[in-house]
């Protein structure tokens, strides 16, 4: 936690694949998306709600990328997707119906 930070009442639930993801990322887009994350732990409601088969999850906006996060009961913020606009929708409905099988 940095000296700017605000305590959040949210936990960060990042699956492995997507750490990776963030890990390897350029460095001044793994900083972008650093922000982004602490951004959306102290305000989770900022990122706009999908709608449809997306319906339940958020999209918060980095440059030309989306981090896709669902607000859990357990006041866990959980990440589902990480990816450029493009193909980013595609990719978390396909992560969706992986997980409900």
């Amino acid at each position: 936690m940095g000296p700017h930070s605000h305590p959040s009442n949210y936990k960060l639930r990042v699956p492995n694949g997507i750490a990776g993801l963030i890990q390897n990322a350029h460095p001044q887009l793994k900083r972008k998306i650093r922000a982004a994350l602490q951004r959306i732990i102290t305000k989770p409601y900022e990122g706009k709600s999908l709608k449809a088969e997306l319906k339940g999850l958020r999209s918060y906006k980095v440059s030309r990328f989306r981090i896709i996060y669902r607000i859990a009961l357990t006041n866990c913020i959980e990440i589902v997707a990480i990816g450029p606009r493009k193909t980013i929708y595609e990719e978390t409905f396909y992560i969706i119906q992986k997980e409900k099988q």
